[in-house]
């Protein structure tokens, strides 16, 4: 690390990230829940993502060990993160967690009055959730009729649109229930999603004060992601930028956190955290959906620079949407994976020539992929077909 900036390029940002997210080197001893810290959450929607975005910043882990930490160890918990979204979370970092997002602001309820919880309801739902799952796993039709029966017939009217169907009314409060620290996943039974209680595996936990678990929250990010802006800090977590913007002001004026230059531009660190290597970003990578770190990573266009905004981002900037090729610190192509068996087919479609020696570092990341996964892999250069989320 060198001497203390009060200004710092991209590149040198980037390579500590890299660094600090396990991308640049593998790390040889952490643990899953250790490794799931430093990103600020694995994003989990798709567990074999999840899976992939921690096993590929371990030199060893695959994802059997992952789902050992998450089912049997219980480490890790799966539960709804940044954003509403669905995350693999440090068991441990709850208390922080729920402290943090139960009392930051929220988007309103999108759903028109009719189909809204009333606040009354809400509150209702969430308790005998909390109830309900102290000692079992259920699926969605089993705690549908349990808080029916714990509530009154209107949670389970089927009036929420979704993916096709109808869901019941209840589960407009599943992410509040998360963040009160009431609902997490549980393993699933056969194809379907359960819920448990996170206090089931971490008993008698006590969130940390919302002031101060939003604190530290925003030094685990600047620690991971920093420098960074108020507005990529709200992006991140979907807050208001007003709400952001104050916090950021808060622990500035308290001496928590600092002001620097990034590209000249204002953006924060944690008091004292100035120390930046002088060598560039480094090392090829295969990120997977939604991995923690292209979606963290600002700004955009430093980060996604040219052909890859228009290949890899949605229309509207949403980073994740594609698995991306990570070529010394910025996004240089897409690949998509088709498993057959233990035949796992990876195909790279990078935007530029490969140099030699990117090509084998490449091959070399394609042998850690299928380690991860536990596959054979077999690797093609060419263009991605499948669209996103496919």
């Amino acid at each position: 690390m060198g001497s203390p900036a009060d200004s710092v390029s991209w590149d040198e940002a980037s390579a500590r990230r890299l660094e600090r997210s396990a991308l640049a080197t593998p790390a040889a001893t952490a643990g899953p829940a250790e490794l799931v810290r430093a990103l600020c959450g694995a994003h989990a929607q798709v567990l074999s993502a999840a899976e992939l975005s921690v096993g590929i910043r371990s030199a060893v882990a695959t994802r059997s060990d992952i789902r050992a930490a998450l089912w049997e160890e219980r480490s890790l918990v799966k539960t709804h993160g940044p954003r509403g979204t669905v995350h693999l979370l440090p068991t441990a970092d709850l208390p922080m967690w729920i402290g943090a997002l139960s009392t930051m602001p929220h988007p309103a309820n999108p759903f028109p009055e009719h189909i809204r919880l009333t606040d009354e309801q809400t509150e209702q739902v969430v308790a005998a959730i909390g109830q309900v799952l102290a000692g079992a796993e259920l699926t969605v039709d089993e705690l549908t009729e349990a808080l029916v029966e714990a509530t009154g017939p209107w949670a389970g009217d089927l009036v929420m649109p979704a993916f096709q169907e109808m869901w019941p009314r209840w589960r407009q409060a599943v992410t509040l229930a998360a963040y009160r620290g009431v609902l997490c996943f549980g393993p699933s039974k056969g194809r379907k999603v359960t819920y448990t209680n996170p206090r089931r595996h971490l008993p008698s936990f006590e969130p940390v004060d919302g002031p101060l678990a939003q604190a530290r929250l925003l030094e685990r990010y600047l620690h991971a992601y920093g420098p960074a802006t108020p507005q990529s800090y709200a992006k991140w977590l979907s807050a208001p930028r007003s709400w952001a913007t104050e916090l950021f002001g808060s622990l500035e004026g308290s001496g928590r956190i600092q002001r620097i230059g990034l590209d000249s531009t204002p953006a924060w660190v944690n008091a004292g955290d100035t120390g930046f290597s002088q060598a560039p970003p480094r090392g090829v990578r295969l990120l997977p959906y939604f991995d923690a770190y292209v979606v963290a990573g600002q700004p955009r266009e430093r980060l996604y620079p040219g052909r890859a905004a228009e290949r890899a981002l949605t229309p509207s900037g949403q980073a994740g949407n594609y698995p991306v090729l990570l070529i010394d610190g910025v996004v240089s192509g897409v690949w998509h994976q088709r498993r057959s068996g233990k035949r796992l087919s990876i195909t790279v479609e990078p935007l530029g020539e490969l140099s030699t020696a990117h090509r084998a570092a490449l091959d070399e990341q394609v042998e850690r992929v299928a380690a991860v996964l536990e596959g054979r892999p077999e690797l093609a250069i060419g263009t991605v077909t499948a669209g996103a989320h496919a």
